[in-house]
């Protein structure tokens, strides 16, 4: 990059808030995919003003942007195929406005979920979407990639949060969409345009969020099968009871062995396992615990284990939590990789699904850990794959294919909660490829320079077994 650009954006931002040291962009190169790219520079505004004059400097020099949270994701969204800026938005994190009284708050795109959370704990409110990152993730992110977790099915995604956005567009103008209103019929709903464009259309500076009241219980319910298909089952029979669960986490018989052998959980050995939490006023939980426990019960299950304990709770849910890392200390060779990682699947065809993944699985010659926020559809499977070798990740890359050929025959979508970056785009261009042409269309108007992370979603093009973050070769 120029010395001259370099200067320029100093001034924008100060010295000390600017880097090209070797080691900075190595770092900023990656996200927790199995991607990595490294940038030119890396700025970290702290005003929307900031961001304003970055982007207008940007666009004269055609530098690619890619606004960055907390780098959680696990698709390669953040990552900067083209080189150029990653934009650190973790400055700016101030809660500008909590308002319990009107149902909404006013956050910069740079707080972390759980802080906001903690911030909202007094009055007795949540911002309930529960990401699996909830420690670390913005909600700038969030928005970024329509972000969601266990208790979806239930309390939905961050799109059914958003009120209002502040946004700077690629001539560096700043743009004000949505209300602070609950209820708004004001013309083209533009805010729902920016929640889930992973950075291609602008830069969201500042998030206007609806609040919800918190539960007065919480119960869970650990249900054991002997049949990874019969858990399933039991998914699709509570739902269809009806009963709506706040979360519903399915884990494998892979998934329970790996974490129970790297962090100690005590989880039953079986082939399948329901945790099943039901929230709300006690007399309502007390009355869904039963039901819950009749459904199980029905469809099989071997061993069924209620508590209403925070400790007991806390740590099941770290144990489903802790998946992803011990799936990677679970063999001497293989890690854990997010490839087919968050697809979602009618309720009803949950069954036939993680059937499915098992045969394909076996088929390939790959190890998957299946599990997931059942209750909604949303389901991941893990493959471990021995990095450094070519053979394992063109097994890998032939298994996620089939899972997303059956995924999309059952009528899901292959993304449910990450986004697409690079790992889901191939699939992701198959599932909406009649509306691609429009979204080209809406990127070329936002972005005629197309300065806003360049090369992602509809405009990948290739396998996703390119850019890795590993020692090998990448498949072409």
């Amino acid at each position: 990059m120029r010395p001259e650009t370099l200067d320029a954006l100093m001034a924008i931002v100060g010295e000390t808030n600017i880097s090209t040291r070797a080691a900075d962009l190595y770092t900023y190169g990656f996200d927790a995919s199995i991607h990595h790219r490294s940038p030119d520079v890396i700025v970290r505004p702290r005003t929307t003003a900031e961001v304003s004059d970055v982007v207008k400097l940007a666009r004269r020099e055609k530098i690619p942007i890619v606004a960055r949270g907390a780098g959680t994701g696990l698709c390669g969204g953040a990552v900067p195929l083209m080189g150029g800026m990653v934009m650190d938005m973790t400055r700016m994190n101030t809660i500008k406005e909590v308002r319990v009284g009107d149902l909404y708050c006013v956050v910069e795109a740079g707080v972390v979920y759980d802080r906001l959370n903690e911030r909202l704990a007094p009055f007795k409110f949540f911002f309930p979407t529960s990401p699996g990152s909830a420690e670390a993730c913005t909600i700038g992110g969030m928005v970024a990639t329509n972000a969601s977790g266990m208790r979806a099915i239930k309390y939905g995604a961050t799109r059914d949060y958003v009120l209002g956005l502040e946004v700077v567009l690629s001539d560096g103008s700043v743009m004000r969409v949505g209300t602070n209103t609950i209820k708004n019929s004001s013309g083209y709903q533009l805010e729902r345009l920016f929640v889930g464009s992973e950075g291609t259309l602008g830069i969201i500076t500042e998030v206007t969020l609806r609040l919800a009241p918190k539960p007065k219980r919480q119960c869970m319910i650990m249900a054991a099968f002997d049949s990874l298909e019969a858990a399933g089952t039991c998914v699709s029979e509570l739902i269809a009871t009806p009963v709506l669960p706040s979360a519903t986490e399915l884990m494998d018989r892979t998934c329970i062995q790996a974490v129970n052998k790297t962090v100690g959980s005590g989880l039953p050995d079986c082939e399948a396992l329901c945790m099943i939490e039901v929230d709300g006023e006690p007399e309502v939980v007390e009355r869904e615990m039963g039901m819950v426990t009749k459904v199980a019960e029905r469809v099989g299950a071997i061993s069924v284990e209620a508590t209403s304990d925070p400790k007991t709770m806390a740590r099941w849910t770290n144990a489903r939590k802790s998946v992803m890392s011990a799936l990677s200390r679970f063999g001497e060779r293989f890690v854990s990789v997010s490839l087919a990682d968050d697809m979602a699947v009618p309720i009803s065809r949950i069954p036939a699904a993680v059937k499915a993944f098992q045969e394909i699985a076996v088929r390939n010659d790959v190890v998957i850990g299946t599990y997931g926020h059942a209750a909604d559809g949303n389901l991941h499977t893990k493959m471990l794959v021995d990095p450094m070798s070519e053979e394992s990740w063109r097994h890998a890359e032939v298994a996620v294919g089939e899972i997303y050929d059956v995924v999309l025959d059952l009528g899901g979508t292959v993304t449910g909660e990450h986004g697409v970056g690079i790992s889901k785009a191939p699939y992701f261009q198959r599932e909406r490829a009649s509306a691609l042409d429009t979204m080209v269309a809406i990127k070329k108007a936002l972005d005629p320079d197309n300065i806003f992370n360049p090369g992602k979603m509809q405009d990948w093009e290739g396998g996703i077994i390119r850019h890795l973050r590993y020692p090998c070769p990448d498949l072409k």
